[in-house]
């Protein structure tokens, strides 16, 4: 940890972000998620990395606050869970990741950027993203939720609250959270099929579009097999 706690503001310039640093809160930061459900676990904080190095990058954010933020996001997860969807996890987050940025040789107004980024990229959050890195971020996050990759999160979350497989005995939005009828294609109903006009980058959306499309196809083939049609 040394690598991230070396910094001392006095009258020091904050240096941004070396690749050793990065790597220290990676690995501080992954030690978090070892009692996390498969659905939020780390390799999901992975992908999300990933798309935010992606999209960011085309959008011209900040990278240094989009790659920590990245990184942090997800920290409050299992808080939310454990719960059972009481806590914000966006939230919650903020409050862990303040702690943890203290050291980073960045800049005051980066560290608020950070944490704004982490309060609003839930998908029903109370915040909204105000800030071109809280888009990079939002976006990312979201798009790891739909496509293949969504279809199979969504099973799989159903899975850990132990949902059916589906309920067509009642009404998606009649079905209550983190029971058995919070099944895949609730998921699919009440969020997933929304996110793709939510996408608040260029980037994003062009990314989005192509996961939807999938997503639309399977959730059509899926009812059609459920129902013997097919």
């Amino acid at each position: 940890m040394d690598a991230l706690l070396n910094f001392e503001s006095g009258n020091c310039r904050p240096v941004g972000l070396s690749e050793e640093m990065l790597a220290a809160l990676q690995s501080q930061v992954k030690s978090l998620f070892e009692a996390a459900r498969g659905s939020h676990a780390w390799d999901h904080t992975q992908r999300v990395f990933r798309l935010c190095e992606k999209i960011g990058r085309e959008e011209k954010a900040d990278m240094d606050v989009v790659r920590v933020a990245a990184l942090l996001h997800d920290i409050g997860r299992a808080r939310q869970d454990d719960s059972n969807g009481q806590v914000c996890h966006a939230r919650k987050g903020a409050e862990m990741a303040a702690e943890m940025i203290q050291g980073l040789p960045v800049t005051e107004a980066q560290k608020q950027n950070i944490l704004h980024c982490i309060r609003s990229h839930r998908f029903r959050g109370e915040r909204r993203p105000e800030t071109t890195e809280a888009a990079v971020l939002f976006d990312a996050d979201k798009i790891d939720a739909i496509g293949a990759v969504g279809v199979a999160r969504a099973f799989l979350f159903a899975g850990e609250v132990g949902a059916r497989l589906h309920n067509p005995d009642i009404r998606p939005q009649d079905g209550r959270p983190y029971s058995e009828d919070d099944t895949g294609y609730r998921e699919y109903c009440l969020k997933l099929c929304k996110i793709k006009d939510g996408m608040l980058t260029d980037t994003g959306r062009v990314l989005a579009d192509e996961r939807h499309r999938f997503m639309e196809e399977f959730f059509t083939r899926f009812l059609n097999e459920y129902e013997g049609k097919g």
